[in-house]
This record gives C-alpha cells, structure tokens and sequence, in this order.
C-alpha cells in the first residue's frame, strides 16, 4: 500500500450519518413551505441547542444503521459506532467502530490526532480553537468528518435554522425508558426526524435521516445514549503513541 493510500485510509473517519444541515435548501421557498413550518418545532430545536451548549464534560455514544442502494434499487444495511467524550470547550476524544475499520480522533485543544489501531499509523496536524472550530477546520482543510458533528452546531449561530422548509410535531415516543416529542423536518433534498427527551433537559435521542435526491430513498438512523456525569480523566485527550505505532502525515484537501 502506497504512503498516499495510507492517508486516504487513515482520513477515512465518517462512520456516521451526514449531517442534516448539509443539503442547502432552495433559494425560492413557496408560500405553501413557508406556512409549513410550525415555530413550536423550530423552538424545540432551540431549545435543545441552548441545553446542548451548557453541558461542559459528557460522553454520548450513538449506534448507526445505514443504507446503501446498489444500481437494481436493491438496498444493504450496514451498521456502526461511535462514542464520544467531550470536555468544553476544546478537548474531544472520538473512537469509531464498524466491521470495516476503527479509527480514533483526539483533540487536546493544540493539535489533532487521527490513529488507526489495526494498521498502527497514526497523524497529528496542530489545529487550535473550541470544539466547533476544530470541526469545521477538519473538514474544510483534510476532509474528515466527526460523528455527531451537529452536536456542536445546535445552539449556535452556525445551526441555519432559517433554511427549514417544513417542520411539525409528529407526537410522542419512548427511546429506551426517555418519553421524547417527535418532530419532522423537510431541508432542501433531505428530510429529517428527531426525537428530543421531554422535560427541562432535552436531549437528542434518536436521529432519522432521508435522502429524497435518491428514488431509493435511502436512510440512516442513529440513536444516543448519554452519560452526563463520566469518570474519564483529561489523560484521555492526550494521544502516546502505543508501542510499533508509526507516524505518517496527513495530506491536505486539494484547493485551486
């Protein structure tokens, strides 16, 4: 295997669903959309966001199940991992797993690492900000995306609440022993389905993802378990290269 192939392997870190801001909406919106969207389910949204931004140290682990469309129409479902622990406002850990791969990401504030246990290569390029820069400065320069990204999107600017086309409440559900309210969102060629916690403290529960650009409508749905008070130490977010590891480098996106 080449060096460049080693780096497109390690970079390959998005197990998770793409995230449901991704799909721009319309530059013309109707009438009709417009009056679609109920402000009880946008506020719900901000709502959730706001709690999300006041959480300093927790750990959410999320398990994915998605769908991929061969050229017949005939859909496979793949499933995988994640778990992530966070202590604000600019350390992050992330290790996912599927059958495929395990890669693991750490961000100790000053630089980011990317290490791949089964090969042994590991990458580290400096990146310095809050989470939420972190991200952005991750995939904008190398391509990597992070499980769960949205998370550090809700609750801030960033969240482009205005682009919702549609938005309602679909009711109640339980998620495990959680009573959640139920809402639906169309977005451009996306529609989405949340569940948040009911109560002074929502929290995202599970997440439902529809690719109407695709006639197979493929989906992926993700659900979160949270642990708001872990026992992880900050020695977590410090990366020693395990014994045989070896370092290679991390090749940028191509810009013109």
């Amino acid at each position: 295997m080449s060096h460049h192939k080693l780096v497109l392997s390690l970079l390959a870190l998005s197990f998770a669903a793409p995230g449901i801001y991704a799909e721009p909406a319309p530059a013309a919106t109707s009438q009709a959309a417009v009056n679609a969207v109920d402000p009880a389910a946008i506020q719900a949204l901000k709502k959730m966001g706001a709690h999300l931004q006041t959480l300093q140290r927790f750990q959410v682990r999320t398990e994915l199940s998605s769908e991929a469309v061969l050229e017949d129409g005939q859909k496979l479902q793949q499933s995988s991992s994640a778990e992530i622990q966070v202590q604000r406002p600019n350390k992050l850990r992330a290790v996912m797993r599927s059958a495929r791969a395990e890669r693991e990401l750490i961000y100790d504030g000053k630089t980011v690492t990317l290490y791949t246990p089964a090969l042994k290569y590991y990458a580290t390029t400096e990146l310095a900000g809050n989470i939420g820069g972190m991200i952005d400065q991750l995939e904008a320069r190398y391509g990597v995306q992070i499980p769960l990204s949205d998370l550090f999107l809700w609750g801030t600017d960033a969240a482009p609440l205005d682009k919702i086309e549609s938005a309602m409440n679909a009711g109640q559900d339980f998620i495990g022993k959680d009573l959640c309210d139920h809402y639906a969102f169309r977005q451009g060629k996306v529609d989405w389905q949340i569940w948040i916690t009911t109560g002074d403290a929502p929290l995202p529960r599970k997440l439902v993802i529809t690719n109407r650009s695709d006639e197979a409508r493929p989906q992926s749905v993700s659900y979160m378990a949270w642990n708001l008070k872990p026992t992880f130490t900050d020695a977590i977010f410090k990366f020693t290269p395990p014994k045989g590891a070896q370092a290679i480098g991390i090749r940028p996106l191509n810009t013109k």
